[in-house]
C-alpha cells in the first residue's frame, strides 16, 4: 500500500498563470511533488494539493 504526504498551495487570482505554472514546476522538480488536484473558486483563485510518496524503511534484523 502506498503512503503519500500532501502539500496545500492556495494561489490568488492575481498572480500570473506564468507565475503559478513556475511556482508549480518547482515544487515537482525539486520537491518530488506530483499534481493531485486543482480548485478554481468563483473569485478566480486556486487550490492546489501536491503529492509525493512517503518512503517507509524498514529494518532488516
Amino acid at each position: 500500500m502506498l503512503d503519500y504526504s500532501y502539500m496545500d498551495i492556495f494561489i490568488p487570482r492575481d498572480l500570473s498563470r506564468e507565475a503559478a505554472r513556475q511556482l508549480l514546476t518547482e515544487h515537482a522538480e525539486y520537491g518530488q511533488w506530483e499534481l493531485s488536484r486543482v480548485r478554481l473558486h468563483p473569485d478566480g483563485s486556486r487550490h492546489v494539493r501536491l503529492r509525493r510518496k512517503v518512503m517507509r524503511v524498514r529494518s532488516t534484523l
